[in-house]
């Protein structure tokens, strides 16, 4: 089966998911999504185009499919394969932050001092706490970046058994929980001592993710305006028949056009590193700097219905307004792009601005 037809498949499933139910059962949605899509043969293999990949997290977006599919085939399934982890075939979640990691040899379980103090034969003792994880209730497994004491940054394959989970919510209700770890055991054969490139390139994953989330869910607030304005009749006439109406539709569609753009060029983007980063990143900040103009006109041509609970609309918007705010900011992906400018000379700019 080629994966044009494999995606084909995700996307039909994917339009039977209901984001409705999320707040009330969203480890159970999230595992119905994800047996749904293994039952259809949608999901799609370790090593598939990203292109793909990211036109599937905008689908994920346009229906706000309630389960880690982004974290999963965007983020935690290519770290661990660049890790050298094996890759479980359920869904992941995606964590970072600091952590005490220590070594403890596996005979006496003594602590014999900082990361990298032995060999890969002993397992790890990890001290903390991961905030606003997504979705980990629904997770077999987090994979979790984190700073050893003196060994640099580690990856970690965490079980649920190994942490206590407080449930948390972010705006939209989607599940961002707080996972509590003390002197928990992992196994050598889920560590791994990563270089800082596996931090930079989880950095931008997780921000591509969140863009290509993001800008399906602006399709989806060009798709219920449109139709809203169509429908709706005042003083004779349907609402997209005013010309004001008229002029911010074109306004709404022309920014969600441009987060498209933007995340299609980046999972597009050449597989060298810093082309695939830089692109992403300017992903990443598009999605982000639109998020405001989508949703404000979205909500004005819709009046007072959009924000009632029983509208559509806010199962799109509340999305971009929380995941505008994970995984990095406007400002941070801003900075980036303009360090890496000034750094390429004036010479790089022009190449740089037009993908040359």
């Amino acid at each position: 089966m080629s994966i044009e037809s494999l995606i084909q498949r995700a996307v039909a499933v994917l339009a039977g998911t209901d984001a409705a139910g999320v707040e009330e059962r969203p480890a159970e949605s999230a595992r119905a999504v994800w047996n749904e899509l293994r039952r259809a043969d949608a999901l799609p293999p370790l090593g598939t185009d990203p292109a793909a990949l990211v036109a599937l997290a905008r689908e994920a977006g346009y229906r706000g499919t309630p389960a880690p599919l982004a974290e999963t085939l965007l983020v935690a399934r290519p770290l661990l394969a660049e890790a050298g982890l094996a890759v479980p075939d359920g869904p992941l979640t995606v964590a970072s932050g600091p952590l005490d990691v220590r070594f403890a040899h596996v005979d006496t379980g003594s602590r014999v001092g900082p990361l990298g103090a032995r060999g890969t034969d002993d397992e790890v003792r990890v001290s903390g706490t991961l905030s606003r994880v997504p979705w980990a209730g629904a997770a077999d497994a987090v994979v979790v970046l984190t700073e050893g004491p003196s060994a640099g940054p580690v990856l970690l394959l965490l079980e649920a058994a190994e942490y206590v989970r407080i449930e948390g919510v972010n705006l939209a209700g989607e599940p961002r929980d707080e996972l509590v770890l003390i002197d928990a055991a992992v196994p050598a054969d889920r560590v791994r001592r990563v270089p800082a490139a596996l931090v930079r390139e989880a950095q931008w994953r997780s921000g591509l993710a969140r863009a290509a989330l993001i800008a399906g869910a602006a399709r989806r607030c060009v798709d219920l305006t449109v139709t809203h304005t169509a429908s709706r009749v005042q003083f004779g006439r349907p609402l997209s028949h005013f010309q004001a109406v008229k002029q911010e539709q074109a306004r709404l569609i022309e920014e969600a056009a441009l987060m498209a753009a933007a995340v299609d060029a980046a999972g597009a983007a050449p597989a060298d590193p810093a082309a695939a980063e830089f692109a992403a990143w300017t992903a990443a900040a598009q999605a982000s700097v639109s998020v405001a103009e989508v949703t404000r006109i979205a909500h004005q041509l819709h009046g007072a219905i959009g924000f009632t609970e029983l509208s559509p609309l806010r199962l799109a918007t509340t999305r971009m307004w929380s995941w505008r705010d994970e995984d990095g900011s406007e400002h941070e992906w801003c900075r980036r792009i303009g360090r890496r400018v000034v750094e390429g000379g004036g010479d790089r700019l022009w190449p740089q601005v037009a993908g040359g």
